[in-house]
């Protein structure tokens, strides 16, 4: 028999299988229906539960899976965080939750009491009611864009105070079930986790943000990946021996990632396996429903949701006004908290050990308690929504503004620019067009993943994003939904494949400009969506400007003066520094930002049909000239046919870009990925190997081994090992010693580096056109 049939099949899998795809198409049917995923998650779970189709028999696996997702879930908030919104919050986090936590205990012990029920019971459900679900509640914050609003804010904050509550409500279980507990042990674990706490803000400031750019340097995903989890991991870990939720660590892990400038790289690396794991904590939830138990004590049921509901929303409320929150924000912060936590259910097991149970009604008290917390927390996605249109109907009412006192909302830089080019990448080609973009009027930012391009970048006070953006996150902080033009200027066509097809698919209406190595290159990318790919080095510069101008509706005669100005003096204009003036300067009004230029494609909903047809004046768009096979018509009337292949210039507001994005959009698109063979003649045809190469260091820059700088011959046009074996590199280093030119971090071979690991040599340069610093490996200095 052959090895690969002899292995039986994991027990794990198809319960692992039935998780995915059971969860998979209810949460598609709940889309389809207008429903939140989560909703569809937990309906999954009570579906392959073992109250249902039985389909799980092993919850460890899934309890594991679940755990995962929620610390991923609380890590990826924690980085959207800060800890200097953190700080704004801090008497809502305190007063706020502490009144919120202390009312709802209150309030059930009391109305217990009046029915008869031991006090020590009393403050044990109060216990498991006060709280509301941490992941829940910042998944939907998180996936509506409301984080960073007022309520969002708000209730972030309640949520806070409550996970450190869970600390102490542990430690007075016991107690409470006369198995002692002392206040000694509570001070100490209160001690314990200040402690942990304030180790772990010392680590945000001083510690994490050298290690994550060292590990970024390296270029290596997978390191900068393994890093990342590895601190969210190891954090929670840390902050869990000290007694406080392993999700509370997370979250401050996520705090000290946030102090990094690589906080966006990081977040959209882990997004994919938070969007995993932590549906599987959702699944899991639905699990534990007894749908024949909550069916045959349906009024019970009802009724605690009834009284957990009715108190939620109450004490919620006169928390945040307490805090001087205003009457929207505190209606709508109630509202967003009104379930039970998942935290609950920890502290219900803890109490069953000694003896407790919810309202004491000992088993019928515990599934009525999970049935009810199911319910709410499948109830909170249909709340969510209502909570942000109540806060606008009151403030509109009482005329009471919602941002009253609040902090600020994202402050992200990107948010408010609209109608930019994104350049895509800050290499040599890229940094000569910037040079160029900087001082003609037209906005732009920056994404790159080089820690050295991107502190180049904001030294020259240029606005530049740090982030993989080949990522759809990333290229959604940077707006690509409201940039004209995204510019793609260095990368390989592998890499501007991926940027392309994503990019595409994300923001039909933004015109994507690539260049390209070879026409088969081209018409790989060309595939994949970009609108125009340009195929040789300065004067591909020319071209983007040349597009970027038109895009602006610049007159054709300034557009040919900037050009010529752009050529002449052999491209002199493109290694100017940021302290000359600026060469190229461009009269612009606002009806240069109102247009947009696409290329119609085969399977787009608009091509084939005529303009009266598409109706765009309801959705505020007018064509303002179609050029098609060499032929433009200025003045379309509403029989014209927008045909394939046609480039149709279109005038109108952002907003209306966005909301028609689905006229453009090709919902089957199936790009295959190129296959392209690596040229076995690759060269660098700037490098010349008869002229000596010299490095100059940094006096400042602290090496201690600049007397292995010599002047040097390179030894190849290009790297001396992917040469011999055909393959590509990304960028070329030269050794200061003995003159080996290798490959960089970023290429497959990392042959720069190798030469180092084999000779010792210490010290490189970079031989790129326009480059001249050098890195010394022993000392990891720049030079």
């Amino acid at each position: 028999m052959p090895f690969f049939l002899a292995a039986p099949v994991p027990e794990f899998l198809p319960q692992i299988v039935a998780l995915i795809g059971i969860a998979a198409v209810v949460a598609y049917v709940c889309q389809r229906l207008g429903l939140v995923p989560i909703v569809g998650f937990l309906l999954a779970g009570v579906l392959i539960g073992p109250h249902a189709l039985g389909l799980i028999t092993d919850e460890a696996v899934i309890e594991a899976a679940a755990e995962i997702g929620v610390l991923l879930l609380l890590f990826t908030i924690g980085i959207e965080f800060s800890l200097e919104k953190l700080a704004k919050i801090t008497r809502l986090i305190f007063v706020g939750g502490g009144l919120q936590v202390g009312l709802v205990t209150a309030a059930v012990t009391g109305l217990l009491l009046l029915f008869g029920v031991d006090w020590h019971i009393g403050v044990f459900s109060g216990f498991l009611a006060a709280l509301s679900s941490t992941a829940i509640v910042l998944k939907l914050l998180g996936d509506r864009g409301e984080t960073n609003t007022a309520p969002g804010q708000s209730a972030v904050g309640v949520l806070i105070f409550q996970d450190l509550a869970v600390i102490v409500m542990v430690l007075l279980v016991p107690a409470l079930g006369g198995e002692g507990g002392s206040a000694l042990d509570v001070g100490w674990a209160l001690t314990k986790a200040a402690l942990i706490i304030a180790l772990v803000l010392v680590v945000a400031r001083r510690v994490m943000p050298p290690i994550l750019e060292a590990v970024a340097r390296t270029c290596s995903p997978e390191l900068f990946l393994l890093t990342v989890i590895a601190i969210c991991f190891g954090t929670a870990y840390l902050v869990g021996l000290a007694g406080v939720s392993i999700a509370l660590g997370a979250f401050l892990a996520g705090l000290v990632v946030s102090e990094s400038t690589f906080s966006e790289h990081a977040f959209s690396e882990i997004l994919p396996l938070q969007i995993l794991f932590s549906a599987t904590f959702f699944v899991s939830v639905g699990l534990l429903l007894n749908v024949g138990y909550m069916l045959t004590n349906l009024p019970l049921v009802l009724a605690v949701i009834g009284v957990v509901l009715v108190l939620k929303l109450a004490t919620t409320f006169i928390a945040v006004r307490a805090v001087g929150r205003a009457v929207p924000v505190a209606a709508a912060t109630a509202l967003i908290l009104a379930q039970v936590g998942e935290f609950s259910f920890v502290l219900e097991r803890a109490g069953r050990e000694v003896g407790l149970t919810p309202m004491g009604m000992g088993e019928a008290g515990s599934q009525s308690f999970i049935a009810a917390t199911v319910i709410l927390m499948a109830l909170t996605p249909v709340f969510a929504p209502y909570a942000g249109r109540l806060a606008r109907k009151l403030e509109t009412r009482m005329g009471e503004r919602a941002m009253t006192d609040e902090p600020e909302p994202s402050g992200d830089e990107f948010a408010a620019l609209e109608n930019h080019v994104i350049v895509a990448g800050y290499g040599a080609a890229a940094r000569k067009l910037v040079r160029v973009l900087r001082g003609s009027g037209i906005p732009f930012v920056i994404a790159t993943l080089s820690p050295d391009g991107a502190r180049e970048a904001e030294r020259d006070g240029l606005p530049v994003l740090r982030g993989d953006y080949a990522k759809r996150h990333i290229l959604e902080m940077l707006g690509l939904e409201r940039a004209k033009l995204l510019v793609i200027p260095d990368d390989n066509p592998q890499m501007a494949h991926r940027v392309t097809a994503v990019a595409r698919s994300l923001s039909p209406t933004t015109r994507i400009l690539t260049c390209a190595m070879s026409p088969e290159e081209a018409e790989e990318l060309e595939a994949a969506g970009a609108d125009r790919v340009i195929a040789a080095e300065l004067e591909t510069l020319v071209g983007f400007f040349d597009d970027i101008l038109r895009r602006y509706e610049i007159e054709p005669g300034e557009i040919l003066a900037h050009e010529e100005a752009l050529r002449r003096g052999n491209y002199a204009v493109f290694d100017r520094t940021p302290d000359d003036a600026p060469m190229i300067e461009c009269e612009l009004d606002d009806d240069c930002f109102a247009t947009r230029t696409l290329t119609l494609r085969e399977g787009m909903p608009v091509a084939g049909k005529t303009l009266a047809d598409l109706q765009l004046d309801e959705r505020l768009l007018h064509v303002l000239h179609i050029e098609h096979d060499g032929e433009r018509l200025d003045e379309p009337t509403g029989d014209t046919v927008l045909s394939a292949g046609a480039t149709v210039t279109f005038g109108g507001h952002t907003d209306s870009f966005i909301a028609a994005a689905d006229l453009f959009r090709i919902h089957d698109l199936k790009v295959p990925l190129p296959d392209l063979p690596a040229p076995s003649a690759m060269r660098a045809d700037w490098i010349d190997t008869t002229q000596p190469v010299s490095l100059i260091p940094n006096p400042n820059a602290g090496c201690t081994h600049t007397d292995h700088i010599h002047e040097v011959t390179p030894s190849a046009q290009g790297c001396e090992e992917c040469l011999q074996h055909g393959d590509r590199w990304v960028h070329l280093r030269i050794c200061m010693e003995c003159g080996h030119v290798g490959c960089c971090d970023s290429s497959p071979g990392k042959h720069a580096t190798a030469h180092y690991h084999a000779t010792g040599h210490p010290v490189m340069r970079s031989i790129e056109r326009g480059e001249r610093w050098g890195w010394c490996y022993v000392d990891e200095a720049m030079l």
